[in-house]
């Protein structure tokens, strides 16, 4: 694949401790970055913010505030995944939908593809910008926009399944199901609004898991024990 657009799960960077990052994990994520980038892929990174804030469980604050504090933490989560990037050699940049003072730089597409062609990887922070829109629909968002292959969906579950494999052992995982199907049956690899987005745009996504070995490459080279989404 040319170029892809990466979606971490926060909670997967955190490892066992569930909050926070992982350091080890993290570096591993680097390293397979570092390698799919030296192979000639562009890579955009989206990261969730679930392992510092999980405001749609809060009852005690606005929705609205509730979601600014998620958006900064995928900022958060971005300036350190960057800078462990940096660590083992590539050349990384963050945008923003906001202004964020010398952190990040504002989002611009021309700018990004300027950023792509000198070979830095690129992390797209804060979501959309905007209250009630997921970072799965920034993902989205951003992968249309900057014309991605396809999006690679890393999480702390290896794929999609007919329910949810922590409650119900007995769950079936799907190799591969459309994104019609996914949307009919609630399957909630992404939240709705980012499945109907990648329905109407055509976006494919794979699905794996973060903690397998050499998940990010097995992926890029077609060869993953995820799900794959189809768009057709």
């Amino acid at each position: 694949m040319k170029r892809v657009l990466l979606k971490l799960s926060g909670e997967a960077l955190a490892g066992e401790k569930k909050t926070g990052f992982d350091e080890e994990t993290v570096l591993g994520v680097a390293r397979q970055i570092q390698k799919v980038a030296e192979e000639g892929t562009q890579v955009g990174i989206v990261i969730g913010g679930g392992n510092f804030w999980r405001g749609r469980t809060s009852e005690t604050i606005n929705r609205n505030k509730a979601d600014q504090i998620g958006m900064l933490a995928t900022v958060m989560n971005c300036i350190y995944v960057s800078d462990i990037c940096r660590f083992v050699g590539l050349k990384t940049e963050i945008y923003t939908p906001f202004a964020c003072g010398a952190f990040t730089k504002l989002y611009s597409k021309d700018r990004v593809e300027e950023d792509f062609d000198h070979g830095k990887i690129i992390f797209f922070a804060g979501g959309t910008g905007h209250p009630y829109f997921s970072t799965d629909t920034a993902t989205v968002l951003r992968a249309v926009e900057i014309e991605a292959d396809a999006i690679l969906l890393a999480k702390a579950v290896d794929g999609i399944y007919d329910s949810d494999p922590k409650v119900n052992p007995d769950a079936k995982k799907y190799e591969k199901v459309s994104i019609q199907e996914v949307i009919d049956k609630k399957l909630a690899a992404v939240d709705l609004t980012a499945s109907i987005m990648c329905m109407e745009q055509k976006m494919p996504m794979l699905v794996f898991g973060l903690e397998e070995k050499d998940s990010i490459i097995n992926t890029v080279h077609g060869k993953f024990n995820g799900t794959e989404v189809t768009v057709e």
